[in-house]
């Protein structure tokens, strides 16, 4: 199973790319889980200065922008 992590307050931005990455997940047929960390000490201890964030197993793989569906499919391969 992947774990996908969504680092951000929850704002519109950090929720869209969850649909993105949930959309990504689903596209490639995969088992997954999506955590939000909204905790801004957690946030910043992954190394995040600019949200959103998305990790994926625990690994930061983007910062400060919203991919798209297609984009996160190669970081999900």
């Amino acid at each position: 199973m992947i774990k996908i992590q969504i680092y951000g307050t929850g704002c519109p931005k950090c929720t869209q790319l969850a649909q993105h990455a949930e959309a990504a997940a689903q596209a490639l047929g995969l088992e997954y889980e999506v955590e939000k960390v909204t905790d801004i000490n957690a946030i910043i201890d992954a190394g995040i200065m600019s949200t959103p964030g998305l990790g994926v197993n625990g690994e930061v793989k983007s910062t400060g922008r919203v991919l798209s569906a297609e984009a996160i499919k190669g970081l999900l391969q």
